[in-house]
C-alpha cells in the first residue's frame, strides 16, 4: 500500500526537520518525499544535509537549491546568507544538489514537482498578483499541469498547506513548509505568504482503496528558539520574525 510522509521547503531548519520526521515515524510513516528548497537558509545547512543523507527520502530539487549552486560571484558577494551557506556546505553537498531531479513520477499515481511541472519559480495553486495568495481557477491549475495526468500531484514552493481537487478528478497537495512559515518575496511581484503559526508543516498520503486516498496535514511543535537563535547569529532579523510568529513583517 502506498504510504508517504511529504516534506517540502525545509530551508536548512534542522530543528523543524527532526521534529517532523519523529512525528511522522510515530504515526507509522517510514517513507519520505522531499519536494525541494532544502538547504537555503541561515540556520543549519550542513546539519540538514547530513541528516537527510540518513533519511533516504525520495528528493527533488527546488528553485533555491539551484540558486545555491548557480550563484555568481556577484550574487555571493552581495548575499551574506549565501556566503554562510556555501562556507558550511562544501563540495559534496553541492554535488548532491546538482544531481537532484527537477520533477519525478514517484509511482504510477503520484507525480512530484516543486513549483509547476515546467517552472520551479511559478506557484501551481496560487495567483499572487494582488500581493496575497488567491487559489487559481480550476482551468488555470490544469493548464499549468502541462499535461501531467497523474491522479495525485504533490508540489511545494509556496510554504502554504493546501489540498485542491480538480475537475479532472486529480488532487493537488502542497504539504506546506517544514522550516519557514512566512516570507515576503519581490518576484514576480511583491507578495507575502504566512501561516500565522511557527509550527512546522508536513502532510501524509496513504492509499485507502483502489481510487481513494487519505490525506492528512500535520502541524508540529519544535524547538523554534534554537532556529531563531541561529538566524539571529546570521543577522537575519526578518527570519527571526518569520520563524517565531509565522507572520510577515
Amino acid at each position: 500500500m502506498e504510504k508517504f510522509a511529504i516534506l517540502s521547503d525545509i530551508h536548512s531548519n534542522i530543528f523543524a526537520l527532526e521534529a517532523v520526521v519523529k512525528d511522522a515515524r510515530a504515526k507509522g510513516f517510514t517513507a519520505f518525499i522531499n519536494l525541494g528548497d532544502i538547504l537555503y537558509g541561515p540556520i543549519a545547512p550542513r546539519q540538514t544535509y547530513e541528516y537527510l543523507q540518513s533519511l533516504n527520502a525520495i528528493t527533488i530539487s527546488g528553485n533555491q537549491d539551484r540558486q545555491i549552486y548557480e550563484a555568481t560571484e556577484a550574487e555571493i558577494e552581495s548575499n551574506p546568507t549565501m556566503q554562510f551557506i556555501l562556507s558550511e556546505l562544501g563540495q559534496e553537498s553541492l554535488t548532491w544538489m546538482k544531481q537532484l531531479p527537477f520533477d519525478l513520477q514517484i509511482t504510477t499515481d503520484i507525480y512530484a514537482c516543486h513549483g509547476t511541472p515546467s517552472d520551479d519559480l511559478v506557484y501551481l495553486l496560487e495567483d499572487i498578483s494582488t500581493g496575497r495568495p488567491i487559489v487559481r481557477p480550476d482551468g488555470e491549475i490544469i493548464e499549468k499541469l502541462n499535461g501531467i495526468s497523474s491522479p495525485i500531484i504533490i508540489c511545494g514552493h509556496t510554504h502554504t498547506p493546501r489540498c485542491v481537487e480538480l475537475s479532472t478528478g486529480q488532487i493537488v497537495i502542497n504539504p506546506g513548509s517544514v522550516g519557514l512559515q512566512a516570507y515576503t518575496d519581490d518576484e514576480p511581484n511583491v507578495h507575502s505568504m504566512q501561516n500565522y503559526s511557527p509550527k512546522a508543516s508536513y502532510a501524509t498520503l496513504q492509499k485507502a482503496s483502489e481510487d481513494k486516498w487519505d490525506i492528512v496535514f500535520h502541524k508540529v511543535t519544535y524547538d523554534v528558539e534554537s532556529a531563531v537563535n541561529a538566524a539571529k547569529k546570521r543577522g537575519r532579523n526578518d527570519w527571526v520574525h518569520f520563524l517565531s510568529t509565522g507572520r510577515c513583517l
